[in-house]
């Protein structure tokens, strides 16, 4: 039996490095883990792309060490190998939380298969979403994929819409739909690798950076993204003229994704064409999606 589970990526508000706290909003690029348990031994992960599995090994190992630790699953057989796979629409490395939404993905389904395998809800043994997102962060981080644990990013690919989030609290300060207005990604052919990233020059923007992320909480989502994405160009050496053309083109809002190299235009559909149009001097491509208020879906299981 296979279980099949997708998990959208997220763009940035507010980029937590510098500051600890965060906002994010799901987007309609996916990533899609198949997990399977097979009865014999080991991890076994194929993935569309070439990538290091060590991050989809470490999501099935927190969900198995969840299981053997729970008094309610003390009967149970869970020495099983699983097959795990996965497959994207979501640009890795690109600042729009590719890793969150696999490990999102990839928990949520081994969850969900080993409930399937012996008839088990999850209420019945006690685990609950914050659970899921925890062992996906627990996971992110021992792979070494995310200097915060990124509780922002993978909290709206799990829960869809907009959340503002205290990262070192794991804690969702705010959380609702967010206007679902058209989203256009500018995507260089470079890829920028968080964990990479200059931190201390991040940490420099923290007294500023506390300026948008107040805008943000105070609603003013818009000015708080564009602002952080200004922010974090500066300390990250990005171009931020990319930004400038997107507002000057009618945008609504624009900035650097995470810590880049991608940036998101927020606009009504009437000006969307001239965003792409002004987008097309650059080297890249640029990606037209919409805002994605669900988050994470079983689409297939048992």
């Amino acid at each position: 039996m296979k279980t099949t589970v997708r998990s959208p990526g997220s763009a940035t508000v507010i980029n937590a490095i510098s500051t600890g706290c965060g906002s994010a909003f799901g987007i309609k690029l996916y990533v899609t883990a198949e997990v399977e348990l097979n009865g014999s031994s080991g991890i076994k992960c194929k993935t569309d792309r070439e990538v290091d599995t060590t991050l989809m090994e470490l999501c099935v190992e927190k969900v198995f060490e969840k299981f053997r630790g729970m008094e309610a699953c003390e009967n149970l057989d869970l020495e099983t190998g699983v097959r795990v796979k996965t497959s994207s629409t979501l640009p890795m490395a690109s600042g729009l939380s590719s890793s969150s939404a696999t490990s999102n993905a990839i928990v949520m389904a081994t969850v969900q298969a080993i409930l399937d395998e012996y008839q088990l809800k999850m209420y019945e043994i006690g685990i609950n979403d914050f659970d899921i997102l925890n062992m996906a962060i627990d996971a992110s981080l021992d792979a070494g994929v995310t200097v915060t644990g990124s509780f922002d990013d993978a909290s709206a690919s799990f829960f869809g819409g907009l959340t503002i989030t205290d990262n070192g609290k794991r804690e969702i300060l705010q959380r609702h739909p967010m206007e679902e207005q058209n989203i256009l990604i500018y995507m260089p052919d470079t890829m920028s690798h968080t964990a990479n990233s200059d931190v201390r020059k991040m940490k420099l923007l923290s007294p500023y950076v506390k300026v948008a992320f107040r805008e943000a909480l105070n609603g003013n989502i818009y000015s708080a993204l564009t602002l952080n994405g200004f922010l974090y160009c500066a300390a990250l050496g990005f171009n931020p003229d990319i930004a400038l053309d997107a507002l000057d083109s009618g945008a609504t809002a624009a900035g650097l994704s995470g810590t880049g190299p991608s940036f998101v235009a927020i606009t009504e559909s009437k000006n969307a064409d001239r965003i792409e149009s002004a987008w097309s001097s650059y080297r890249g491509r640029v990606i037209r999606t919409e805002v994605d208020n669900d988050g994470i879906k079983v689409i297939s299981s048992g």
